[in-house]
């Protein structure tokens, strides 16, 4: 997974500090025991120990001469006087195949939005104006940040899955995945995803009615900006 992933950490780090791991690796290698503190300094050479003696080509026993085989006969000319070119190494893509291979890749911007934003109508029915105005600000600062090009790949893939477990009502991993962007990408998140977190954590306490809307593509959009 592109998610899973050892970051590259202090570069000034002594020669025993461990690797820094994305939070994706963190959760997977389970909780860490027997921490070390203090660096171990580097191992030296024990004055007591003999020095080592490399054996002297007096010392070495004579190698065996050996005979090179005869060079090989250059292939004669192919027959007819026509090259074949070599065969490709793979087929070429189609531009259909290149197209449908970054659509895929690429997350759509427009729906990752909608989705949130429609989160963010089932809310105002609860949450006060205060709160739903500064969620919707933080949101078109998302926006905003993804459209200009400022969001990298893994953020992008990132927000497309946690705006799928929100509209599936997946709550529990809407919030692992909030987890791993401000671990992983604190610096392209840290000015919107404040209010995506009060997003998830509003959407808990909406009755099932509440979230049809979200949870029914069907249905008419029902967005409302403030």
């Amino acid at each position: 997974m592109d998610d899973m992933y050892v970051k590259p950490g202090n570069q000034e780090r002594g020669w025993n500090d461990p690797p820094q791991f994305s939070y994706s690796l963190q959760k997977a290698r389970g909780p860490q025991r027997n921490l070390l503190t203090r660096r171990a300094a580097p191992p030296a050479c024990d004055a007591g120990a003999p020095p080592v003696t490399h054996p002297t080509s007096s010392h070495l026993p004579p190698s065996q001469c050996s005979v090179a085989p005869p060079p090989s006969r250059p292939a004669g000319p192919p027959v007819g006087g026509v090259t074949m070119p070599p065969p490709p190494l793979c087929p070429r893509r189609s531009q259909r195949d290149v197209k449908s291979s970054q659509s895929e890749s690429e997350p759509d911007v427009e729906g990752v939005v909608l989705v949130l934003n429609r989160v963010l109508a089932a809310c105002r029915q609860n949450v006060s104006d205060q709160v739903c105005n500064d969620v919707a600000k933080r949101l078109r600062l998302l926006d905003d940040s993804w459209r200009s090009g400022r969001l990298s790949l893994p953020v992008r893939r990132r927000m497309e899955s946690l705006s799928l477990e929100l509209q599936s009502g997946h709550w529990d991993s809407a919030d692992e995945l909030h987890r791993s962007l401000m671990v992983d990408h604190v610096t392209e998140v840290s000015q919107w995803m404040v209010g995506v977190k009060r997003l998830i954590a509003e959407a808990r306490k909406l009755r099932p009615e509440h979230l049809q809307p979200v949870q029914d593509p069907a249905e008419p959009d029902s967005v409302s900006q403030p």
